[in-house]
């Protein structure tokens, strides 16, 4: 099965376009789409898990100790990527495209990775 990725709020939005733009048929859901914007760290990885999607976020702040909690706690998760502020978002973008086009989804299960890789 191929990734389906869920965009936290912070994430800028020109990575989501941008992927989408190169890569028509990946599943891309925005967190507007999502309604995350009232959500904390650990409800968005609970959606994210129980929808099957990887989380894609800049919160490298908290998410990683949230991420821990959650995994501690003996909930599954369908992976996290962490993008720094500070990559371009072209990289991002190219990343992400690699991510899909070469790896299946369970792949990334229980897993949180910085990008690039």
């Amino acid at each position: 099965m191929k990734v389906r990725f869920l965009a936290d709020a912070d994430l800028n939005r020109a990575i989501v376009s941008g992927v989408v733009r190169r890569e028509s048929s990946i599943d891309f859901l925005t967190a507007q789409a999502a309604g995350l914007r009232s959500m904390n760290d650990p409800q968005v990885l609970a959606l994210a898990a129980e929808s099957k999607r990887v989380l894609v976020s800049h919160d490298v702040g908290t998410m990683p100790a949230h991420f821990r909690k959650f995994r501690n706690a003996g909930k599954r998760s369908s992976g996290v990527f962490l993008i720094p502020q500070s990559l371009d978002v072209g990289t991002a973008i190219d990343e992400l495209l690699l991510i899909w086009l070469a790896s299946a989804a369970s792949e990334w299960e229980d897993r949180l990775e910085w990008l690039p890789l």
